[in-house]
């Protein structure tokens, strides 16, 4: 009832908004006043009433709102023109109150692809014969993906054969303005590729096949996919995943035999509850082909073996509420990591042949101080991913239990994790690690002897770059309700505690999505020009487990917000800095936080940067046609739910902007993002600058070619980074 409720409200307030905002807008004259370096754009008003629960919001904005075929025609209509016209003349507004730092920009640009090694490789992957890596040349954007045959060496150092290219992405994105592929995968015979592309940058790929012998590209093309095709084991069957075209949500799987028509696919799977999304992939194992669909709290698995792509599919376990699990095969048993009866989760496994939740046996125990966060399964060897006290852990044990290790790192605060291990039958564990000292580093740990060999690690070209320049912290700081929440920091030597440290704060805060710390070659600009910079490692992470992320969400986001706050007011405290030198930031649910912290902590910085911000929270979980929201309620809540609805509107940056002082605030959006629509950010500039009180900077920036990640290619996407870091130095004083 609550869902229909939801969809009833969105439809009426959809039509309200196509009747009343475009008739208005024909006779509203748009006094947006023209950009230039002294006056800011003036959004027009257009008032347009919503009223649930017995409470009105009037959003003067709402006009700025487009739907993908207005976005998408060739010829604007009169809002479409109204919208566009406003976007470029923020953009005219930046560039003009931004133009005495172009030479700064500049510099930061080239220091920082400066420090990028252009030609350059990732370390080999080895699968089914073949050593996989992507490389890049000096002067191009994108990845070149090769291959080469493997002999009969395991190791790394056997990548010596003939390279085949197989993708030059580069030549496929001439005359794109954004490219972005996807989903690359190999049949069993290694012969053909598949793979997805997107061009618009609303991460909905077209799955293309290259024959790998001949070079040439199959007709077979599968539109609006999620990016890739997943393989059955006889080479000529795939499985892909179709988007809703209006919401982007991962809705069917489908069944494609090459050279056969794609209308004529078969339908094998649809997920017809609007709060899951699905998807369809091959277990490490080879032996199965998998169909998982999720949301927040719940999971569902089925299964088909992937000789028999044309078979029945098989649920492992049906799903219920707040039952999570996911699935590795190994052998005659499925492994299952769940939170069944185990907040933190714990590793079970059943039979393959009796796979519901009542044949599952325990494996490793669910403890109170140990967040699993995941398993890779290899013949000899189990691998887990755990973490403790906020830290990653990877754990090592042979399937009988004699030997059960942990490997050992020695940063105060890092990210260790598994890397690519395709191969199935080997000793060999392939691990990055990375601090906020130490470049990112992949390794290769031999699970029998112990014996681990440094195979790579990130170049910084930069004669004066070595990591014994910089220091690196972890502290715990307790926060209001007397919780200790981790911070990970790093300075460059020499930075002393006088409260005239310029000081950067980041964090996310959602979706139990953990901020490790690592490495940057891009933040050294700031390092080296005196800031320091933090991660908080905030509730609605999961950094310290599970409760972590429970205890900042729903009706308890608010601490994510307060946690935020209270560190940066520590880091004050502890003489790091001061609030007219402590600057924030954060994207997507992190500019969700900028823009709360922003309306309860306004004076404790000096500036802001929000990307990609969503910031009206109530108006986008009330409507199910924007992407991501049906299955984003066990997230935020869903404000049809009257209780749901007043807390969400008490911190919803938009609906709490206020007639007070804000610090200065850059914000930055993609008019093609999916994932937080462009207007989000839009409207927010429009009610600040009505409302805000004071003489402070507010600019704001839509790259009009680009999505929810930014700017395609390897380097372009540093020029947005730079003009960041330029609006922070600037308000420093700093000009070089």
């Amino acid at each position: 009832m609550t869902r229909l409720l939801s969809r009833a409200f969105a439809l009426s307030a959809l039509v309200a908004l196509s009747t009343a905002v475009l008739f208005t807008a024909c006779q509203t004259s748009n006094d947006m006043s023209q950009s230039d370096d002294a006056v800011a754009p003036v959004a027009k008003k257009v008032p347009f009433e919503m009223t649930l629960h017995g409470d009105t919001r009037v959003d003067n904005y709402f006009w700025m709102r487009l739907s993908d075929a207005q976005k998408e025609a060739e010829t604007p209509d009169e809002q479409t023109q109204d919208v566009i016209d406003y976007l470029e003349a923020e953009n005219g507004y930046i560039d003009g109150k931004l133009a005495h730092t172009e030479p700064l920009q500049q510099k930061l640009f080239d220091e920082i692809v400066g420090r990028i090694k252009k030609d350059d490789r990732s370390v080999p992957v080895r699968n089914r014969g073949y050593w996989y890596y992507t490389r890049f040349e000096d002067g191009k954007e994108y990845a070149i993906s090769c291959r080469k045959k493997a002999g009969d060496e395991v190791k790394y150092a056997d990548c010596s054969g003939k390279e085949e290219v197989m993708l030059d992405q580069n030549t496929l994105a001439e005359g794109h303005d954004y490219f972005a592929v996807g989903g690359m995968g190999v049949s069993d015979d290694n012969r053909l590729l598949a793979f997805g592309v997107d061009t618009v940058s609303r991460r909905q790929y077209t799955v293309h096949f290259k024959d790998l012998v001949t070079g040439e590209m199959l007709a077979d093309e599968i539109p609006l996919t999620t990016g890739g095709a997943t393989w059955a084991a006889d080479n000529k069957t795939v499985f892909y995943t179709l988007k809703d075209p209006q919401t982007l949500r991962s809705f069917q799987v489908y069944r494609h035999v090459l050279g056969t028509p794609v209308e004529d696919d078969v339908l094998v799977f649809e997920e017809k509850d609007e709060t899951f999304s699905c998807g369809v992939y091959r277990s490490k194992s080879d032996q199965y082909l998998v169909i998982y669909t999720s949301q927040t709290l719940s999971q569902e698995y089925r299964v088909i073996r992937s000789d028999d792509p044309m078979g029945e599919w098989s649920v492992i376990q049906p799903r219920e509420r707040d039952l999570e699990y996911g699935i590795s095969h190994y052998g005659d048993h499925f492994y299952i990591v769940t939170n069944l009866d185990a907040k933190n989760f714990r590793l079970m496994r059943t039979p393959v042949g009796a796979t519901t939740k009542d044949n599952w046996e325990e494996v490793i125990a669910h403890r109170d101080d140990v967040f699993l966060e995941g398993i890779d399964i290899f013949k000899d060897y189990l691998v887990v991913e755990e973490r403790k006290n906020g830290l990653n852990q990877i754990r090592i044990r042979t399937w009988d239990g004699a030997k059960d290790d942990y490997l050992s790192f020695n940063d105060p605060a890092y990210t260790a994790y598994t890397s690519s291990n395709p191969d199935f039958d080997t000793e060999i564990l392939r691990f990055g690690y990375s601090s906020m000292t130490t470049p990112s580093s992949t390794y290769d740990h031999n699970m029998r002897t112990g014996e681990r060999i440094l195979l790579k690690q990130q170049e910084v070209v930069d004669e004066n770059f070595s990591p014994e320049n910089y220091a690196s912290e972890r502290l715990m700081v307790e926060v209001r309700d007397g919780v200790k929440v981790p911070v990970s920091m790093v300075y460059r030597k020499g930075v002393e505690r006088s409260g005239e440290n310029p000081f950067l704060l980041y964090a996310y805060g959602s979706y139990g999505s953990s901020m490790d710390p690592y490495f940057s070659s891009v933040r050294l600009s700031l390092l080296d020009r005196g800031f320091v910079y933090a991660i908080a490692h905030i509730r609605g992470g999961q950094e310290m487990g599970r409760h972590w992320y429970e205890d900042g969400k729903l009706l308890k986001k608010q601490n994510t917000f307060n946690d935020f706050e209270d560190v940066g007011r520590a880091m004050v405290d502890m003489g790091y800095t001061s609030p007219e030198h402590l600057y924030a930031m954060g994207g997507s649910a992190g500019g969700l936080l900028m823009g709360a912290v922003m309306n309860q902590a306004a004076s404790l910085f000096n500036g802001v940067v929000a990307a990609v911000p969503f910031v009206d929270v109530v108006s986008t979980m009330l409507d199910e046609t924007i992407p991501l929201t049906t299955f984003e309620w066990d997230e935020w809540g869903n404000p049809v739910d009257e209780e749901y609805y007043h807390y969400m509107k008490s911190y919803s940056p938009y609906d709490q902007v206020k007639a007070q002082n804000y610090p200065n605030t850059l914000v930055t959006t993609g008019y093609w993002d999916s994932q937080v629509q462009y207007w989000e950010p839009a409207k927010w500039v429009a009610k600040l600058r009505e409302l805000k009180t004071d003489d402070n900077t507010l600019l704001f920036h839509t790259n009009m070619d680009a999505g929810h990640g930014g700017q395609s290619g390897r380097f372009r996407r540093y020029k947005e980074t730079a003009l960041e870091y330029a609006f922070m130095l600037d308000l420093e004083g700093i000009q070089d």
